[in-house]
């Protein structure tokens, strides 16, 4: 006979207090494992990351590092992107739009691509300022966080923000 457990959607309808920031590279002869070396970097590799659309929750404050333990689900929106083209120059980056209001919610952004850092640090500020005047909110503040490399076998790069 099967054991039936039953599901809480409690945590799924709690809203995260934190979100954390971070963005990494990683390289391998293996695709998968330059990613997992990007998430290493970038401060995610030991969670079960699930990925989410970009709005920040109503006065969330931002962390340096995630405080839940290994193994958890973790809520992320990132931006990550692969590649084997030898010497071609790959960026990612994620921005977070704090609102002035902090019953209001925020929004995050991200990009990734053929791109160098400062090209995907512009492209998410400036999307960030974008989605935030489409919902009349004023912004306190705009974090970004963005990474650059060149590539070598698979090289991966990841920018994301959690929520937690």
């Amino acid at each position: 006979m099967q054991e039936v457990r039953q599901f809480s959607a409690t945590a799924l309808t709690q809203l995260a207090r934190y979100c954390t920031a971070g963005a990494g590279v990683g390289v391998s002869a293996f695709e998968l494992v330059s990613f997992d070396r990007a998430l290493r970097q970038a401060g995610f590799a030991d969670y079960n990351l699930l990925r989410v659309s970009s709005i920040l929750p109503a006065g969330v404050q931002l962390r340096p590092t995630v405080e839940v333990p290994k193994g958890s689900l973790l809520p992320i929106a990132y931006g990550v992107f692969s590649s084997d083209e030898d010497g071609r120059t790959i960026a990612a980056a994620v921005s977070l739009a704090f609102p002035t209001d902090p019953n209001s919610v925020g929004v995050i952004m991200e990009a990734e691509g053929y791109m160098t850092e400062r090209e995907a640090h512009e492209m998410v500020a400036a999307m960030a300022e974008e989605a935030m005047e489409d919902r009349n909110l004023k912004i306190a503040r705009v974090e970004v966080v963005a990474v650059e490399a060149q590539v070598d076998l698979y090289t991966t790069v990841f920018a994301g923000v959690a929520l937690w």
